[in-house]
């Protein structure tokens, strides 16, 4: 994603300098898919922002936790007062309030925004929640709002969410909705494969219908695309494919935020719990070896 972002800003007519603490990584995008474009590349983080413009403005695309603190740790004694840090990751909102505090007092702006829509959705426009430290709005915005998707007569998907985690808090929340969505298409699929026994063209139709319809959406789409896939063998995909379900944590946040501030979110939870009972394969597939009581019939 963070390569399409940049083509996407070098396509809005915006000079980016691409920097990863895996160099050759830049000199192959630099070869490959950012050729022939203003996109200028560095070996080091000091070569990076010295090719920066002041305010130094610099987007963070790194894996939340632990890893984005170390790179922050090794980039601000570069920074001076008044520069931007901006958080594209999909970062703990804790962690962005922490980050956004810590970095106020050294003088450094920090934004935590969410990103929304994907690989393509990165290129062709994504959905920008941006939240932090509202002093580097004004220098953020004509990038932000000029890169992100537009709707209707033109209005971009991007507009300051609030102080501190207020971004990162809201794409949280957005992607756990998106676990809900996930539960209802699952227990749908379930209901028409192993209820009724529909067949696989059938259900790729049912679906293709919905998003025709106020459910349209990526996520439906997408469905209906699987279950229309074949493999090499002519066969279909769907049913090879292991159905133990991973998740990178945003719906579990948005399920354990709920419960500190009282608000009842139950589909979401459900959605959580059926993900780490589906991630449990082993104890589904032999549930005697795991549940029964020793010495007890198991007929």
């Amino acid at each position: 994603m963070d390569q399409n972002l940049i083509l996407n800003m070098n396509d809005h007519s915006f000079v980016v300098c691409a920097f990863n603490t895996t160099v050759s990584k830049v000199d192959d995008f630099l070869a490959s898919e950012a050729k022939g474009t203003k996109v200028v590349g560095a070996q080091s983080l000091k070569e990076m922002v010295s090719k920066l413009k002041k305010p130094w403005q610099i987007i963070l695309l790194v894996k939340a936790g632990q890893a984005g603190d170390d790179f922050i740790k090794k980039l601000v004694p570069l920074l001076d007062t008044g520069d931007i840090i901006i958080d594209g990751g999909d970062s703990e909102y804790r962690d962005t309030t922490r980050q956004c505090q810590d970095l106020k007092a050294k003088g450094i702006l920090f934004v935590g925004s969410g990103v929304s829509g994907g690989e393509k959705g990165a290129w062709y426009g994504p959905s920008l929640m941006p939240g932090g430290n509202e002093e580097a709005w004004p220098h953020i915005k004509t990038i932000c709002q000029g890169i992100a998707a537009k709707v209707g007569t033109g209005e971009p998907c991007c507009y300051w969410v609030g102080d501190e985690a207020a971004g990162h808090f809201v794409k949280m929340v957005h992607n756990g909705i998106e676990y809900g969505d996930v539960l209802l298409i699952c227990e749908a699929y379930h209901l028409m494969k192993d209820v009724l026994g529909m067949a696989w063209d059938t259900m790729a139709q049912a679906f293709e219908d919905w998003n025709k319809t106020e459910l349209d959406s990526f996520l439906i789409e997408i469905t209906a695309n699987i279950l229309k896939f074949q493999d090499a063998d002519g066969k279909r995909l769907l049913p090879k494919i292991r159905d133990s379900a991973g998740q990178k944590g945003m719906g579990k946040w948005t399920t354990i935020s709920a419960l500190e501030y009282g608000v009842p979110v139950t589909l979401i939870g459900e959605a959580v719990f059926a993900q780490c009972l589906s991630s449990l394969k082993n104890e589904r597939i032999q549930p005697r070896l795991h549940h029964c009581t020793p010495g007890w019939a198991t007929d």
